[in-house]
């Protein structure tokens, strides 16, 4: 078995000639910077985040342009990367340490901590990667090096693991070159040591990894109890009309907690039937008969979701009015605001349909 210093020692060798140095947040790693990427990169792959971050850093530079830029406008940059809850997170970081820590992040671990959507690995490699504080993270790609080289049983979520793997993680950790190392440990576990089919010819913890020694490699960490996904249906109503600027959509803001809070989407119904009479009751009669377009299929972390669109041609004159929670969206000219993957391509594919009319 590699001891921890061996292991930090092999790690800095093999990220010197082959660990990533060229990403955008690597340069000029400020607290910012690096918060950014660490919640982008939650749950999401560095080639999808790459482009995502570099329009949003264009926009909002520093700490004090995202804590009073528009939510709608935050959101909106955010599209297409989901776990929306991250974004909005984001944003409220950024005026809690405008108000509390004159724009700067804090110097603890602790207070760190404390901040919206931070929690203690995010907060260490947010400290380590921009400071070189010796903090010890361990997000999913370290679980799953540290499983595999120390042999490290139990589900990865489970309390008794987290405790033995925070600890090994602890104890590799090495007081000098903390940032490359931390950078090192994510790159190894996203580059080679990968969820099935690792690279182990090419680790540089081949000799002495128990798991490639043993050839248990899909063992560690123990797979996760798979649960039965479920499913559910919803109606969306597309009551669209004709204005001046064109063809618009009504849609509405989705509550703040739940699938795809704060964002924007057509009203939702439990059935064709309850779209139609809310339609009548709340816009007025359709001017033509409902059109249902295809589903379309949308999978979740834990669920899948199947959306049925109706489309409704209204007269404009008796079109419910814009607010807080309702607006018009102009589909030739539209909005800077959130809105979910499916329900933006929907968008898109009426636009097209209309332009090609």
């Amino acid at each position: 078995m590699i001891a921890a210093h061996e292991f930090a020692a092999r790690l800095l060798g093999w990220f010197d000639l082959s660990g990533r140095k060229h990403l955008p947040w690597q340069h000029e790693p400020t607290p910012y910077r690096v918060w950014v990427s660490e919640i982008m990169l939650q749950q999401t792959q560095v080639t999808t985040v790459i482009a995502y971050y570099e329009r949003f850093m264009a926009r909002f530079p520093d700490v004090n342009s995202l804590a009073i830029a528009p939510t709608d406008e935050v959101l909106h940059l955010w599209t297409g990367l989901g776990y929306y809850a991250r974004a909005r997170n984001l944003q409220a970081c950024a005026r809690i340490l405008v108000q509390r820590f004159a724009a700067q992040f804090p110097a603890t671990l602790e207070e760190v901590m404390e901040l919206p959507g931070i929690g203690r690995s995010t907060a260490a490699a947010i400290l380590a990667l921009s400071r070189g504080d010796r903090h010890a993270i361990l997000d999913g790609n370290v679980k799953r090096v540290l499983a595999r080289v120390y042999a490290i049983p139990g589900e990865p979520g489970a309390a008794a693991t987290l405790k033995t793997l925070w600890a090994q993680a602890d104890a590799c950790t090495p007081a000098q070159r903390t940032a490359d190392y931390t950078q090192a440990i994510m790159d190894l576990g996203a580059t080679l040591c990968l969820r099935s089919k690792p690279a182990c010819a090419r680790c540089p913890m081949q000799e002495g990894c128990v798991a490639a020694l043993q050839g248990r490699q899909a063992e560690f960490p123990n797979p996760k109890r798979k649960r039965l996904r479920k499913s559910r249906e919803t109606t969306l109503l597309l009551a669209q009309i004709e204005g001046v600027q064109g063809s618009a959509i009504l849609l509405e803001r989705r509550p703040a907690t739940g699938i795809w809070g704060g964002l924007w989407s057509p009203p939702q119904f439990g059935s064709a039937g309850e779209a139609l009479d809310w339609c009548r009751r709340e816009i007025g009669d359709p001017a033509r008969a409902p059109e249902a377009l295809r589903p379309i299929d949308h999978a979740f972390t834990h669920f899948d979701l199947r959306l049925h669109p109706v489309r409704v041609q209204c007269a404009p004159a008796n079109a419910v009015r814009e607010g807080d929670e309702w607006l018009w969206y102009t589909l030739h000219a539209p909005p800077r605001i959130g809105l979910p993957q499916p329900i933006k391509a929907l968008l898109e594919n009426i636009r097209d349909r209309l332009s090609q009319d």
